[in-house]
């Protein structure tokens, strides 16, 4: 079995610690550096670009400074090439930075947010290696309402609930990377979830 090196990069909002950790060491495919923000930004660019894929996790306010080390590291990741997988609400982070709305293919990024609503969710396209053999499934989870992604994305999962978007998992070309978002996994409920666990490994 190949094994993907893999950071999951945090900060900004937060979240079930235990539970998080036991979820990635969970994945016998994956060798997971679950880091900071910060800690990630300030490693050489070298070190950052050696991981296969790069999983978001993180909620950062506003938009990054000019001078820091965020901004730069971020916007480097177009030109890598890496895998990005975008998770639940990484996809709300710098609510005024241009670039990560990009990133994830949504302009609009106003919100509103559920705890705890139960929903089914549906995959879209039997053939697509992430949701592959994946059959409709029903859990527990937030739902964010707010605008859905638009062009240039290609919808691989829907939810079926009046107080969620329409899409709650996409992929998206972005610059050199390939780009994975999903809505889901918002706590460690989600994260027991089989399908859940499977379309993070897959994705």
């Amino acid at each position: 079995m190949t094994t993907l090196k893999v950071a999951v990069i945090t900060g900004g909002h937060a979240f079930d610690l235990i539970e998080f950790h036991e979820l990635f060491r969970s994945y016998p495919s994956l060798d997971v550096y679950i880091q900071h923000l910060e800690d990630f930004s300030s490693s050489p660019q070298a070190v950052r670009d050696s991981y296969d894929a790069l999983i978001f996790y993180f909620r950062p306010r506003g938009s990054p400074t000019d001078g820091g080390k965020p901004k730069s590291a971020l916007e480097h990741l177009a030109e890598t090439g890496q895998g990005l997988v975008i998770l639940h609400h990484a996809l709300l982070a710098y609510p005024d930075w241009p670039f990560w709305a990009e990133l994830v293919g949504i302009e609009n990024r106003d919100f509103d947010y559920y705890h705890d609503e139960t929903m089914n969710v549906y995959p879209t396209d039997a053939a697509h290696p992430i949701i592959a053999g994946l059959s409709p499934w029903t859990m527990v989870d937030e739902t964010y309402d707010m605008a859905d992604t638009g062009e240039g994305s290609e919808i691989l999962l829907t939810p079926d609930h009046p107080k969620s978007m329409k899409t709650s998992g996409w992929t998206r070309g972005f610059g050199r990377s390939r780009v994975f978002c999903c809505e889901l996994g918002h706590d460690h409920v989600a994260w027991e979830d089989p399908n859940f666990r499977a379309v993070v490994e897959r994705g």
